[in-house]
């Protein structure tokens, strides 16, 4: 009994560390090299059979903001839109000094990301 243990855990053995090939084919002249056909998973839960599907959603959204707080002086706005691979957007912002800054920008897959800013002058009161 116990010879037949420890052929059976040989073979196992060889097996697992690739010596021994237990019907697998190999594409190519060493080891390591096993050509695998992978098939969809399935998953059986309660009478129920699920098969793994790979989603890719096609990203579409649009989305904005805006900020507006006199006290602390922050004042900003942002708008975006995406479709598959295309983003348009602008922001912009009052900046400390009274400068207001717009950004516009553009990103896809062939002409990657661009922005144009826009840059207005401090606004200066003067106080009589």
């Amino acid at each position: 009994m116990i010879a037949r243990v420890t052929v059976v855990l040989s073979v196992v053995a060889l097996a697992s560390a690739g010596v021994l090939s237990l019907g697998h084919e190999y594409a190519g002249d060493g080891y390591g090299q096993e050509a695998v056909a992978y098939a969809p998973v399935e998953h059986s839960y309660g009478g129920h059979e699920e098969q793994h599907v790979d989603y890719h959603a096609h990203p579409k959204y649009d989305y904005s903001y805006s900020v507006s707080d006199p006290h602390t002086g922050d004042h900003k706005t942002q708008h975006e839109i995406r479709d598959g691979d295309v983003v348009k957007g602008e922001y912009s912002l009052l900046q400390p000094d009274g400068s207001f800054r717009k950004v516009t920008y553009t990103a896809d897959d062939h002409n990657g990301f661009n922005a144009v800013v826009h840059n207005t002058a401090p606004v200066h009161h003067e106080y009589h």
